[in-house]
């Protein structure tokens, strides 16, 4: 595993490829935010992110073409300049080799694609911040109500937690779930009640909530099902480093472990909904829902 200091490095060059993606980059620029050679500065991005620095920038900014695309009523020409692209013909040869469809069908049709979704590099722990890390945080709690709806998503085997899950489906899922245009609320990991799993599947599945009226493409290998309103008690985590993310969970699930809702005039409802995660993002806090009811 690459130590600190290039991992460091490489996530320099992320952000420098984050910020240029409607403008020109050369290796030079990135080897200057690395602060290597420009040969040491390719090998260390490929050996941290799996992908080469021009193809991961190109993947990305497909990906982020295709969501303007997705969202935005613009020309596809436009687009393609927007994200440095030389032509339209070159924009759509490349969109196409990524998302198996050109973009003007994509945005006629928007169905599920897999996009390129990046994530932070996770660090080694420094141990001089090892010391910060037992501070007692707090963890903010709320109950929201959830409608009557569907949700577009892929079952395990035999999972129950986040990393057997991935061991069973792969981690691509989630770049899939992202691009579904109907989508309700961010994507989410799911622990389905013991009704709503399948013979033969996982509790723990990942999926995206949808309208009643879903009627777009379903990927092979996902399914849609139905969800009954329900109410959800969250509870969220203060912001935490990126890195600390396993400590932040483990935080709100302890939290979670010695609350009582009937303070709050609600008992736990296992069976009324799936309990459900958001992804880790440390500049929100980790965020997790149960399912609840109103103590009579």
């Amino acid at each position: 595993m690459p130590d600190r200091e290039t991992l460091l490095a490489v996530r320099r060059m992320q952000d420098c490829i984050e910020a240029h993606l409607h403008r020109p980059l050369t290796m030079k620029m990135l080897a200057d935010a690395a602060g290597y050679s420009p040969w040491h500065a390719a090998r260390i991005f490929r050996e941290a992110t799996g992908e080469a620095p021009f193809t991961y920038l190109r993947a990305l900014r497909l990906s982020r073409a295709a969501l303007t695309l997705r969202d935005e009523k613009t020309r596809v020409l436009d687009v393609a300049l927007d994200f440095e692209f030389d032509s339209h013909e070159g924009f759509t040869r490349a969109f196409s080799r990524q998302f198996g469809l050109s973009p003007r069908a994509y945005s006629r049709q928007t169905p599920p694609i897999r996009l390129f979704l990046p994530y932070p590099l996770q660090l080694p722990p420094n141990k001089k911040e090892e010391s910060q890390m037992a501070v007692t945080k707090t963890v903010f709690v709320q109950v929201m109500e959830r409608p009557r709806r569907k949700v577009l998503l892929k079952r395990g085997v035999k999972a129950t937690e986040y990393f057997a899950y991935c061991e069973e489906v792969g981690c691509d899922i989630w770049p899939l779930l992202v691009s579904v245009k109907e989508a309700l609320y961010e994507p989410v990991g799911m622990w389905l009640p013991q009704h709503l799993i399948a013979p033969g599947t996982s509790q723990y599945v990942q999926g995206v909530e949808v309208p009643l009226d879903y009627a777009n493409e379903v990927p092979q290998g996902l399914e849609v099902i139905e969800l009954p309103a329900c109410k959800m008690m969250v509870f969220q985590s203060e912001p935490y480093n990126d890195d600390d993310f396993s400590e932040a969970i483990g935080e709100v699930w302890e939290h979670i472990e010695h609350f009582d809702p009937v303070l709050y005039g609600y008992r736990w409802a296992p069976e009324a909904a799936p309990r459900f995660q958001l992804a880790p993002l440390g500049c929100r806090g980790y965020i997790e829902a149960r399912p609840v009811e109103a103590v009579r």
